[in-house]
């Protein structure tokens, strides 16, 4: 299993929304308190994981309707655009700054994270269930075989991709800490995330994009 390159693929894809969505949701308050110390953020705070899970609750069906790799393709696309808008939202040596669009772009962002966790988590179903099937029927099995082994496959990177997503909830926050102790911004961990980001528009769209059957 651990030799499969798509298992390293789809746990870089969704360390990129899930890992996205816990990590933002543990650094969001901390981050607007250092950057807009005078806005109380504990009455804002749980908006943002709010709508990353109704997203995430809703983007198995989009997924399903529109195809996985399409919305993931295209929701990559939209967290890169809104990460670098974030630049522009932020005070620079505690001057400036406007919490109205920080927040909606974070927002943004937590809705992106939200949905790509579902969307990527189901291409991560179909293209394992795929490959396991065609593997077995290949070395001659059955139909029942095929899919008791796509199964197990299935739920086997599924369970690993899960916990590698997961390193986003100390990766996040600690990337912003580290940014904000160094420069006295977030910019310079932002940067980092929006590579990663477009890091992953690409490889979404030249490993699965260009394959409809792998949707």
């Amino acid at each position: 299993m651990l030799k499969r390159a798509h298992l390293w693929i789809m746990a870089l894809l969704y360390l990129a929304t899930f890992g996205s969505f816990i990590g933002f949701s543990a650094g969001f308050a901390m981050l607007s308190k250092t950057q807009f110390p005078d806005v109380q953020i504990l009455h804002y705070a749980f908006f943002g994981p709010f709508i990353g899970a109704l997203a995430r609750s809703t983007g198995g069906m989009i997924s399903d309707r529109l195809g996985g790799t399409r919305v993931t393709l295209v929701n990559f696309v939209v967290m890169a655009i809104f990460c670098a808008l974030l630049f522009m939202t932020l005070p620079v040596n505690g001057v400036g700054g406007n919490f109205g669009a920080f927040f909606a772009v974070f927002m943004v962002l937590f809705l992106t994270a939200g949905l790509g966790s579902a969307s990527t988590f189901q291409m991560i179903s179909v293209i394992f269930r795929k490959l396991t099937m065609d593997r077995v029927k290949a070395q001659g099995g059955n139909e029942q075989q095929a899919m008791r082994e796509a199964a197990t496959d299935t739920a086997a990177a599924l369970g690993f991709i899960s916990a590698i997503g997961a390193i986003g909830g100390f990766f996040i926050p600690k990337a912003f800490g580290i940014s904000l102790d160094l420069t006295g911004s977030p910019a310079g961990a932002m940067k980092v995330f929006l590579v990663f980001y477009i890091v992953c528009v690409f490889v979404t769209w030249l490993v699965y994009g260009r394959n409809s059957n792998k949707k």
